[in-house]
């Protein structure tokens, strides 16, 4: 196992930085996953760590020693490529074993190689597919032979770009409860990059969230959940987004336009009379309670109408009409009002998070929720 540090690592491309400054310490053992759209930075950042792109500054450290100069292949890294990069003309059996059989990695016994692909192949759900030719293979299939040759074999480093994004949903959520518990990748440091927030909380020891080559936060899945630091990062967490609802401070409180709703301003928040600020409220935090249901101490009551009730299953998505901006409510299907019911929605204070406005609204910067500022300081 090993540390991975990144200092001030930069790469561009034309007049474009795919990665800007990144600094990162990831510890040994430890399951570190970047989460951010298409063209963050995600994939360049694990070509660097790899050594298969030249970066431009900075410098990448692997176990206490700096990879300056060193050549991808005696990294003792193993990256999962989303593209599969398998050998065509070689079984699934064959594919899995030519990393134990290069003696850059060190050379495994018959028996050794056996265990390992039966470990692997066993948890992917690949293992009845042993004697088949990548051509004879799902895209999916291949997708996990592609990442059972990275699993089989010992590293440093574990580089897993994408792995899961060409399987179909049951098998993802089924691969996510199963991949951190390999054995060989629990033990070992692992770099994972995904736009799939679910694979970013359920995976990560910590997560870092990218936008433009640069990381916005870094925090436990449970912290950044729970504070998220500006606008970006809580929309890039949940489906539905969150819920942003422009409002002004007046009088010791957030009143919304168009609606008779107001929300009491909390002591602790560093926010003026008149400001303008954005109040964030998570679809599932969003409670519908009837008209005129009980709503809870300690909750605003914001009264609307069932525009349109989306039902997918077990959960139904409601978008509520409220006289100022609408809100998007997910709620149990069984208990989904009809479209055109009236409606209470009641969000629990601790879970509106406010953000100071900003031009750009992903900048908007969380200060506190608002129920009162956060134990711990959002500037850093």
């Amino acid at each position: 196992m090993g540390t991975l540090e990144l200092r001030g690592v930069t790469k561009t491309y034309g007049a474009k930085k795919a990665v800007d400054d990144l600094t990162i310490d990831i510890g040994n053992g430890e399951f570190f996953v970047i989460l951010g759209p298409s063209g963050a930075g995600k994939t360049t950042t694990l070509k660097a760590v790899a050594g298969l792109v030249d970066i431009d500054a900075g410098d990448v450290s692997i176990a206490d020693t700096d990879m300056t100069g060193v050549e991808p292949y005696h990294r003792n890294v193993a990256m999962a490529f989303e593209s599969y990069a398998l050998y065509p003309q070689k079984t699934v059996a064959e594919n899995l074993a030519s990393p134990l059989k290069s003696g850059r990695t060190g050379n495994y016994s018959e028996a050794d190689q056996k265990e390992r692909i039966d470990t692997v192949t066993k948890t992917l759900g690949i293992n009845h597919l042993l004697n088949r030719l990548p051509k004879e293979l799902s895209n999916g299939q291949r997708q996990r032979t592609a990442l059972g040759r990275v699993l089989v074999r010992p590293a440093d480093i574990y580089l897993l770009d994408e792995p899961l994004s060409h399987l179909d949903a049951k098998l993802r959520a089924s691969m996510r409860a199963e991949l951190k518990a390999l054995g060989g990748l629990s033990n070992t440091t692992t770099l994972y990059v995904t736009h799939d927030y679910q694979e970013a909380l359920s995976l990560g020891d910590r997560v870092g969230v990218m936008r433009d080559g640069r990381l916005v936060q870094v925090d436990a899945p449970a912290v950044m959940w729970r504070r998220p630091k500006d606008v970006f990062v809580a929309r890039a967490l949940g489906q539905p987004e969150m819920n942003l609802v422009e409002a002004v401070v007046e009088n010791g409180a957030f009143r919304i336009p168009g609606t008779e709703v107001s929300v009491p301003v909390a002591q602790g928040l560093d926010i003026a009379q008149g400001e303008r600020v954005l109040l964030g409220m998570r679809p599932g935090e969003c409670k519908v309670v009837g008209a005129n249901g009980e709503a809870g101490s300690g909750s605003v009551v914001v009264p609307g109408k069932v525009l349109l009730a989306e039902r997918l299953g077990r959960q139904t998505e409601l978008d509520i009409e409220t006289g100022g901006p609408n809100l998007i409510s997910t709620v149990a299907a069984h208990l989904a009002p009809d479209e055109g019911s009236a409606v209470d929605v009641a969000i629990d204070l601790s879970n509106i998070h406010v953000f100071k406005a900003a031009e750009n609204r992903d900048d908007s910067l969380r200060i506190g929720s608002a129920a009162g500022a956060d134990m711990r300081e959002e500037k850093r």
